[in-house]
């Protein structure tokens, strides 16, 4: 089996009560009420502005009105998240409990599944490169993974880290790369912020995007001007080695492909990798 890994940066909420699934699957940009134990969802509660307010893999355990869901978000925004939560509950039977004192998040590389006892165990729904994700009492699991290894695995994959490749309370979803990572259900119906990300994906109105991209040398640190010529055309984010990602004003690539002019940040020529969602 591969190493686990600690991920000390994400905390852990709990969300129960008789409502809890109608009360989550209503405000977030997943599918919940089709979760099952064994599986995640990656999901985002948005503004009604339709801007990412927090982002947060979603794993459930037990079942009916019993039925509990954990969710692995950043810590930072842990408090945040519970406090927005509040906003929403009205006289929903559902509570919410910050749990990361107790319990902790891990990652596991690779295709084979952890022989781990975890309360929470499911592939990262984000990316096959991801390997695992999983919630255990702090302390029962040995950390022996090395956080680079998972961070070259994130960056490789496009997967944006909230906080350096995009800042929370002002990217759309499709900037953030949310629908090319299973993080937004088309179809699922209305949620907070629903209609603008409607709109965004059915007139191609995605002008901004996380993209991977690569380097001769060190990639440039984040907050990095990405130039093309003279022109600005977005800023640099997560690096490792020579591979980083960028958020990209994906108009103004194209003109400066088409120009023949190469991207540079902080000195370093930048080579990117722009992938499109299927239609």
């Amino acid at each position: 089996m591969s190493a686990v890994i600690s991920l000390e940066d994400r905390g852990v909420v709990e969300i129960a009560g008789a409502d809890a699934t109608k009360f989550l699957h209503n405000l977030v940009t997943n599918d919940i009420a089709k979760l099952a134990p064994g599986d995640a969802r990656f999901c985002a509660l948005l503004a009604p502005q339709g801007k990412i307010l927090v982002d947060f893999l979603v794993f459930v355990d037990g079942e009916g009105e019993a039925r509990r869901y954990l969710l692995d978000c950043p810590r930072d925004l842990e408090a945040d998240l519970l406090r927005r939560l509040g906003f929403y509950k009205l006289r929903a039977a559902v509570s919410f409990t910050s749990k990361s004192d107790e319990l902790a998040v891990y990652a596991v590389l690779g295709e084979a599944r952890p022989e781990v006892s975890a309360l929470a165990l499911a592939r990262d729904p984000r990316s096959e490169a991801l390997g695992w994700r999983l919630i255990a009492p702090r302390g029962a699991l040995e950390a022996k993974g090395s956080r680079e290894d998972y961070e070259t695995a994130r960056i490789a994959a496009g997967v944006p880290r909230g906080g350096v490749d995009f800042a929370y309370g002002d990217a759309f979803p499709h900037e953030a790369n949310m629908d090319l990572l299973a993080g937004v259900d088309f179809t699922k119906g209305c949620y907070v912020g629903q209609e603008v990300v409607s709109r965004t994906k059915h007139r191609n109105l995605a002008r901004k995007r996380v993209t991977p991209y690569h380097v001769e040398g060190e990639a440039p640190p984040p907050g990095t001007k990405v130039m093309a010529g003279e022109i600005e055309i977005g800023v640099a984010g997560s690096r490792n080695g020579d591979n980083g990602l960028a958020l990209i004003r994906l108009d103004k690539l194209a003109d400066a492909r088409a120009a023949g002019v190469t991207p540079t940040a902080g000195g370093a020529t930048l080579e990117f990798v722009v992938e499109q969602p299927a239609s």
